[in-house]
């Protein structure tokens, strides 16, 4: 059998063929999306070649990929056209040119054109063990049968490729009849197929995992709001690099002291420092510079990508309101600097050539701003995470839109304000808010500098005033129109004021965030308060009528558990003194974040609490990440059991099922304490 699966496709949406050649074009681009040991792949060359003999390939201008330009192309071409002058000796005779059950190329007459794309799939690295090989395929794509063969390919002792005949397979599109059609992968040798279980996995994978979401994509394929992941870069290069950053870093996770995810924020500013490492590489090359970039990252938080950045050579420093513990792990080499920011002429930059804005909060739209009059050579990275104006939380003016998508148009609009022209990328971090703004080059000469700086100022003013009077217009970014949406009806008031604005401070009243972080989640309250609302709750809800009560049938005994009613939120509340819940109120999120916090004897579901019953607690279908997993039973024991001291039932779980302790004789003392004792 030479058909691995087939899966029926039905269009109603008229979406193919055209869908499946888009998710073809994901496969070839992405695969990491399908086959997670891969990171992706790098697509060197492409374009369409002959089926008869003779003929050179003749590369598509936009295949090559890369920063070499026209060179790049061309080498592109050559090799393409040589790879393909080898390749087509090494398969079966005739003009189709492949060996049963696979659809021989070409349309009637055998004399129609394919398209070839060269490719090089990326392996993820491999923690403790030497990196995979990197493997190369040419993948040929035949419109007219609706197929796309993929040979991969081996380089020989004498530097030329061979077709490893074993590991060739097709993807198929066929039209059944109406809305009826099918996708298929098919390999003319499957008895020899090869497993390297990284680029080329089982059978079985391509037959049931590739292929359902191929069929998946095919009718599915939605256009993207964003750009690509990783567009602006070489992927192969973000690879390595990611992996030697990665290795070189990763005890940060063992001796991370925030209360942050270690792994989250250690990861993902490995993955943002790579990024900005092999973009600068690039500028350097562009402009025929050896001296590395010097950069100042504004809102650095904890300080680990300028940790990042100083180790590998870069000049630069980290500015924050408020110190992090773990700025003193660092040492003398990693610069940081407890400031508050407040955009003005006294917080430039005249002698840095990169200004960084991970999630920068307040300070994001500003960034563009600073980096337009630090200096005329001043380049900006943003990554926005929180949606912040000029003067405060982000107002939304667009419903077609999502909030995000809607705040990065504003944000690439600062940058088309202040002269830059953006570019916009998908970083790849473990997180949903990865869209990255980059200004590194102007449309602009020096000489328009003031020019500029009138626009910003009276951009900035409108902004202000649209605020003032809730103008609700459009707001969009145009390349030609800069101040598009803007309400200048309202901001002519204020050009009398622009000098002062423009002033020390460009806008009185901007409010930094405080020096000191206000913990207002509850977790602060007094425990006597938190405990005496946590009964209150429990007894309302378990005296309501009528009660629910759940078999027990834990060791044979089939005592009923009284699980009490459930209420809403509203009917929680009512039942509290105005003093309480006044104190709540104080509280960011108030009565629902103090019963969320206390997980342990509430659920809070679609606004109704209800007393939880460990018995249908699942465990989590998703592996946790080691240090979850070790946090997890450092805790095990080391917190009374609410139920067994206040339920009049008890625990539901016996001792030896309950992660807290029946009783005091049960209790252990938490390792996550001795260990803070010990590096005191």
């Amino acid at each position: 059998m030479g058909s691995v699966g087939t899966a029926a496709v039905r269009d109603g949406g008229a979406a193919l063929p055209h869908g499946f050649w888009a998710a073809v074009r994901v496969w070839l681009e992405k695969p990491q999306v399908a086959n997670r040991r891969l990171c992706g792949a790098a697509v060197e060359a492409e374009g369409p070649v002959p089926l008869g003999e003779g003929g050179e390939a003749a590369l598509h201008p936009l295949a090559a990929v890369g920063g070499g330009g026209a060179r790049a192309a061309s080498a592109g071409a050559a090799e393409l056209g040589r790879l393909w002058r080898e390749v087509r000796g090494q398969l079966p005779a005739g003009l189709g040119g492949l060996p049963p059950p696979l659809t021989p190329w070409g349309g009637p007459g055998r004399g129609s054109e394919l398209r070839a794309v060269l490719r090089t799939l990326l392996p993820r690295g491999r923690p403790g063990g030497p990196p995979a090989p990197l493997t190369k395929e040419l993948a040929v794509r035949d419109v007219f049968n609706g197929t796309v063969t993929f040979l991969p390919l081996e380089e020989n002792s004498e530097g030329k490729y061979q077709i490893k005949k074993c590991n060739i397979y097709q993807i198929q599109l066929t039209h059944i009849k109406g809305e009826e059609w099918c996708v298929s992968i098919l390999v003319p040798y499957p008895e020899d197929w090869f497993s390297d279980g990284i680029a080329y996995p089982k059978l079985a994978w391509l037959g049931n995992e590739l292929l359902s979401k191929l069929a998946k994509w095919s009718v599915e394929q939605k256009p993207s709001e964003f750009k690509s992941t990783l567009s602006l870069i070489s992927v192969a290069k973000y690879s390595k690099v990611y992996q030697d950053l990665k290795n070189k870093y990763k005890d940060m996770v063992k001796v991370w002291p925030e209360v942050t995810d270690p792994e989250k924020f250690v990861y993902e500013d490995v993955a943002i420092a790579t990024y900005l490492l092999i973009l600068w590489e690039e500028e350097r090359k562009e402009k025929g510079l050896t001296k590395k970039q010097s950069f100042v990252d504004l809102g650095c938080g904890n300080g680990l990508l300028v940790h990042i950045l100083n180790n590998e050579g870069h000049s630069g420093r980290g500015i924050d309101v408020r110190r992090r513990k773990i700025w003193d792990m660092y040492g003398p080499e990693t610069h940081l600097e407890e400031t508050t920011i407040v955009p003005g002429d006294s917080h430039l930059f005249p002698d840095t050539d990169w200004l960084i804005g991970n999630h920068s909060d307040e300070l994001t739209p500003w960034i563009p701003v600073i980096a337009a009059r630090s200096s005329y050579s001043c380049c900006y990275f943003v990554l926005p995470c929180c949606f912040f104006d000029f003067h405060g939380k982000y107002s939304r003016r667009q419903s077609k839109k999502t909030q995000y998508r809607e705040y990065l148009d504003f944000v690439a609009q600062v940058g088309f304000v202040c002269g830059f022209h953006v570019e916009e990328d998908c970083l790849r971090i473990p997180s949903t808010k990865r869209v990255s703004l980059i200004g590194k080059k102007r449309t602009y000469p020096p000489t328009e500098c003031a020019l500029i700086d009138k626009q910003i100022t009276q951009y900035i003013n409108n902004r202000q005033t649209c605020a003032v009077v809730t103008c609700d217009r459009r707001v969009g970014f145009n390349h030609k129109d800069h101040s598009d949406g803007v309400c200048e009806e309202a901001g002519s008031e204020l050009w009398e004021n622009e000098t002062e604005i423009a002033g020390t401070t460009w806008m009185p009243g901007f409010q930094p965030r405080e020096k000191v972080e206000q913990i207002r989640n509850c977790a602060s309250l007094p425990h006597d308060f938190v405990d005496d609302v946590v009964l209150s709750v429990a007894n309302l809800l378990l005296n309501a009528t009528p009660q629910k009560s759940c078999s027990n049938t834990h060791a044979g005994n089939t005592n009923t558990w009284n699980q009490g009613e459930s209420l809403s939120l509203k009917e929680v509340a009512e039942h509290l003194n105005k003093e309480t819940l006044k104190r709540l109120k104080s509280e960011c999120g108030g009565l629902q974040t103090l019963l969320k916090n206390n997980h342990q004897v509430f659920e809070v579901l679609n606004g109704r609490v209800h007393i939880r019953d460990w018995r249908k607690e699942k465990p989590s279908r998703k592996t946790k990440p080691e240090v979850k997993r070790r946090l997890s039973a450092e805790a095990f024991k080391t917190r009374l059991c609410w139920f067994f001291i206040h339920h009049p039932d008890g625990c539901s779980l016996p001792s030896e099922s309950c992660p807290y302790a029946h009783g005091t004789e049960e209790l252990r003392q938490s390792q996550i304490i001795k260990k803070k004792k010990h590096t005191q």
